[in-house]
């Protein structure tokens, strides 16, 4: 008998290990998720959103700041989550979206509320469990685990597909 870590240990650790560092962890309808902290340009108050005709539903529309129009897409209808009445703790929060290698759509998240900055450590984040191959779940890094609860460690470069980002390029610059 070896003294090796079993296969799923190495999994954990090297998942773990890739995973490790500071997200901006944020809740959306009754679950918290985190974003990696480098991902995240900045927090904004909730504001008024320009609707854009004929764009899918979870995009809300556009914004200005600070001169330059992004485009803000409500978090709750692209998980597919009942739609919420925005709240004094609702919020935007601007992200850096890398397109492609050398291509990145600045966009903003409407999300419920930001909760805080969190250091997770490499032994606190697990492997996204599998939910069998019909269920697409590559936009979840992993899971972190912090006091006794999960918080979904979202990659937003995935959340949206390459068709829906370059739909939303195109909308930036018809802007």
């Amino acid at each position: 008998m070896s003294n090796s870590a079993s296969p799923m240990a190495e999994t954990r650790n090297s998942v773990g290990e890739k995973l490790q560092g500071k997200y901006l962890t944020f809740k959306l309808a009754d679950e918290e998720y985190g974003l990696e902290i480098l991902k995240v340009q900045e927090i904004i108050q909730m504001q008024t959103v320009t609707r854009v005709p004929r764009t899918p539903e979870y995009v809300r529309g556009v914004i200005n700041l600070r001169g330059k129009v992004i485009p803000v897409i409500e978090l709750r209808k692209k998980f597919g989550f009942p739609s919420f009445e925005d709240t004094e703790k609702t919020c935007i929060i601007v992200v850096q979206i890398a397109a492609s290698e050398e291509n990145y759509v600045v966009m903003g998240i409407i999300i419920d509320e930001v909760r805080e900055v969190l250091d997770i450590k490499a032994e606190n984040i697990e492997e996204t469990p599998s939910f069998g191959s019909s269920i697409n779940t590559d936009f979840i890094l992993g899971m972190g685990k912090m006091n006794g609860n999960v918080k979904i460690l979202l990659d937003i470069d995935k959340v949206l597909s390459v068709q829906e980002l370059s739909d939303l390029q195109r909308m930036n610059r018809a802007e």
